[in-house]
Order: C-alpha cells, then structure tokens, then sequence
C-alpha cells in the first residue's frame, strides 16, 4: 500500500509508467484526473505548493519491485539528498557553490509530482522521460508561478532544474553523485530493517558510477557497512553486490535481476545525452575522473 493521501487523486506511478504512445502523456491529462487540481495564472504561490505535497505521498517505485510498498517518498529523497549537500566538506568548498548544490537537490525531482517516478525497467525512453519531465516543469513554474512576482521564481526554479537534468556544471555533477549516494543508504537500512531476509544487491554496482572523490568515499564506506551486516548475519557478499547463497528475497518475481541491472546501467550512463551533446570534462573540484 502507498503512503497515505490526502484525496482520492490518482498516484503519479499509476498512470504514467506505460509503453502506450497514444495518446500522447501531457501534464494536462494528468492535471485532469486531480479531484483538486491547481489553478494556473494566478498571483499566488499557493497552487505551486499544493501540488508539491504529491511529492510527500508518491513513493520511489524501485522499492516497490521488492515488496517495499511502505518506503520513501519522492519528498524523503530529495530531503536526505538535500542535507548530503550540507556535509561537503572544507576540501571541495573552494570549486563548489554548496548552496546551489542544495538547491539542485530539492528541485532535481520536481517534475516527479505530475510524471511519478519512472523507473528504468519502466519501458518509458530515456528521451520520452526527459520529454514529460521538461513540459512539466514549464507548467509548474511557468502556469503556475509564472504570475507570482514576475515569475522570476519559477523562472530559478525550471533553471535549476534544467541545470541538474543536464548535468553541465560541477555542482549539478556532484548531486548527480550524491543522488547515487542516497540510494545506496537507503538500500543498506531496507536490508537491515528485514533483518536478513532481503537482498538489495542489484543496486550496489550504483557505487560503481560515482565519479567524485569525496563521493567515492562514501560509496565505499556504504558498502562496506554493508558486508559488515550481511557477515553479521553468517553471509558473505560476492561479486556484483549479490549475497552469496542465495536463502533471502530478491526481486520478489517483478524483474529479472539481469534486466534490472541492464535498466540501471541505461539510466545511470553518462555521455549519452538525448540531445547529443559531447561528453563533459566535469568535477575537477570534487575530484570526478574526466569522462571521454
């Protein structure tokens, strides 16, 4: 079962996790559905902010592939993430903006509030993802902050978001990394709190994709917290994050571990932008290796 709602309004995750291209997904259609939807083209911020509590209620849907229908939120995401931000140490102050990396994590999965949160086994493109999540984000800051102050924080907003969803600065760069670095917390505590009886090692590899120094440090330290627990429990963790012996639930029949992984490694890859545009040499303050 989903976190509780306020409303009868439709989870995100139900109603846009679908291969159908017609008719076409817009964030009109699922505005429709809403027993309350925002008003647009007003001078308040409120409409803006009542939406954003969708993002308290939908959960991330990777969990749920596991028989985790109780877990966390688009909202508890982004917050950890957040406070991650807020960690960064001395070191990487000097070629970081800490605030804009901040801001980066709040906003990074705004567009999630109408698009739900589409996971990589979800059929959905990458390109098709990017598409929904873009126009969202022109009818969240534009139809309904555009009219609240001259529109100049939604305006912050959608670049913020645009910023993140490219990936061109270092500090977009370094959230990127930290967002990888939430996951892998949150996989490390669903384990521990079945006591053993849940493997999440499809996820692990994520440790692999992290590119920036500080944030390889933690990856490394997760994962080692990791086979800590699993030893504690008589197991041992083998090659590709898996524990060895099987015993424990895996992907409770939703997904093939390899087509997950296959999924992950689609969604977590670098220099294969939709638009085509060339690899970044990125992070030379957090301490990233130079893509090629």
């Amino acid at each position: 079962m989903s976190p509780p709602t306020a409303s009868n309004d439709p989870p995100p995750s139900s109603i846009t996790t679908t291969t159908t291209t017609s008719p076409q997904w817009s964030p009109q259609t699922i505005l429709s559905t809403l027993t309350h939807p925002p008003q647009p083209h007003t001078s308040s911020p409120l409409p803006f902010l009542h939406l954003l509590q969708r993002l308290k209620t939908t959960p991330r849907e990777g969990w749920r592939r596991f028989g985790i229908n109780n877990g966390e939120s688009i909202a508890d995401h982004m917050y950890r993430m957040a406070i991650l931000t807020l960690l960064i140490p001395p070191s990487l102050r000097p070629s970081l903006d800490t605030n804009k990396c901040t801001r980066l994590a709040i906003v990074h999965d705004m567009a999630e509030a109408l698009v739900g949160d589409i996971t990589p086994v979800d059929g959905v493109s990458k390109a098709e993802k990017r598409r929904r999540e873009g126009e969202t984000m022109e009818v969240m800051c534009g139809d309904l902050l555009g009219g609240y102050e001259g529109g100049k924080a939604g305006r912050e907003i959608k670049e913020l978001w645009w910023e993140y969803e490219d990936d061109l600065t270092e500090e977009a760069h370094f959230v990127h990394d930290v967002d990888k670095i939430e996951l892998l917390l949150q996989m490390v505590e669903y384990e521990r709190d079945a006591e053993g009886r849940l493997d999440l090692g499809e996820f692990a590899w994520v440790a692999g994709r992290v590119t920036g120094v500080v944030c390889k440090g933690w990856a490394s330290e997760i994962l080692k917290e990791r086979e800590g627990f699993w030893r504690g429990k008589g197991r041992d963790v083998g090659e590709g994050g898996k524990v060895v012996g099987g015993g424990v639930e895996g992907t409770n029949g939703s997904a093939a571990p390899e087509a997950l992984r296959k999924g992950l490694e689609e969604y977590y890859r670098k220099n294969e932008g939709v638009n085509g545009s060339a690899a970044m040499t990125a992070g030379q303050g957090n301490g990233a290796a130079t893509e090629s």
